[in-house]
């Protein structure tokens, strides 16, 4: 079959034919419709966060069941799913309890260090990153992994459900506990910031701030339900917030994985307010704040990983909301390619002008 292969750090995507194994145990074997240009599969292509060349990367998929593994008992042939790179064992406590982004034991999801691989190339192993593996024809993933929708959602959006909507929209109303009637300041409106803001409408906050470099994000914003918009580059934008606000944000989050903007995050909210981090940032990256501003203003700093989500909930829930006009995914696709403008897919949303582009033919 046909992959974007990641052959070393900062090489970009190669083009390849690879091999994929037959599915065992509880995998289930999908034929890729769509699969999301996400900027964190960027961050694992060129840095080593732990996940070696060569390996094909890929975390939004979204396809139909091909085949499925003996033990698989949640899904069929012919079903609709989706794809998501949250690994829960579904035994332990964490997930026991509900918690299953937070899972003890995510490698049961995985196949055995001594079994073949799922991917290879001329008998030598290939990662499949994150145990998704969504830059190619087909994905072999492990049942816990995937949730099955409406076939009437379309592909494209159905593959932002993933990773961008879970994540953004996810952060909102698990994480953060926005209520109706709070302001919310969003920083960075890529993919998961536009879903961010998705969420903060669905939960009725009051006002909903946008702050990006570009004014075509700004704009985009309001679609999904922003209030207001802050261009990052045009002066102060702590200051422009608390002007809007009258005292700052109950709350700030923050999508880009940067130092600066991640302390705007924290200076911009009113006392008692929160800051979501939730961008990625490099090996070690570090933040700085006032320890004793933080105390006295009561200020709270909450780390959010894919938006605190239970996939086989969360997925089902904003494809029944998407379906009922109620979230915007539509205006989330910038373009569809084929997987061999990849590179130059990865370039444009560099640029920061675009927020999802999907991979759509294979």
């Amino acid at each position: 079959m046909r992959a974007a292969v990641v052959n070393a750090f900062g090489g970009g995507f190669d083009i390849e034919d690879i091999d994929i194994a037959e599915p065992t145990g509880r995998e289930v074997l999908v034929d890729v419709k769509a699969s999301g240009l996400c900027h964190s599969d960027l961050h694992f292509a060129v840095n080593d966060f732990g996940m070696a060349p060569p390996m094909v990367l890929g975390h939004e998929v979204s396809g139909i069941v091909a085949a499925v593994g003996p033990d698989v008992t949640e899904f069929a042939v012919g079903d609709h799913v989706v794809g998501s790179l949250v690994q829960f064992c579904g035994a332990c406590l964490e997930c026991l309890s509900g918690r299953t982004v937070s899972c003890l034991r995510p490698e049961a999801t995985l196949r055995a260090d001594d079994a073949p691989p799922r991917l290879s190339r001329r008998g030598e192993p290939i990662l499949a990153a994150m145990g998704t593996a969504g830059f190619a024809e087909q994905a072999l993933i492990h049942e816990n992994q995937l949730v099955r929708i409406d076939e009437s959602v379309p592909f494209p959006e159905a593959s932002v459900l993933g990773c961008g909507t879970i994540t953004g929209a996810g952060a909102v109303l698990n994480a953060a506990g926005v209520r109706a009637g709070d302001t919310v300041a969003v920083i960075g409106l890529g993919g998961v910031g536009l879903n961010v803001v998705s969420g903060a409408r669905l939960v009725g906050a009051a006002r909903i701030i946008g702050i990006d470099l570009n004014d075509e994000k700004l704009e985009l914003a309001r679609a999904f339900g922003a209030t207001d918009g802050v261009n990052a580059g045009a002066g102060d934008v702590v200051a422009r917030v608390r002007e809007l606000t009258g005292g700052g944000v109950d709350h700030a989050f923050e999508v880009i994985g940067r130092k600066e903007t991640a302390e705007q995050a924290i200076a911009m909210l009113r006392v008692g307010g929160t800051a979501s981090l939730i961008g990625i940032h490099g090996a070690g990256g570090k933040i700085e704040f006032d320890a004793n501003g933080l105390l006295r203003e009561q200020k709270k700093v909450n780390g959010v990983y894919m938006g605190s989500s239970n996939i086989k909930r969360d997925i089902p829930l904003y494809a029944s909301l998407f379906l009922q006009g109620r979230l915007n995914l539509s205006d989330l696709i910038a373009s569809e390619i084929a997987i061999d403008e990849i590179n130059d897919a990865y370039d444009a949303l560099g640029s920061g002008k675009i927020a999802r582009t999907v991979i759509t033919r294979f």
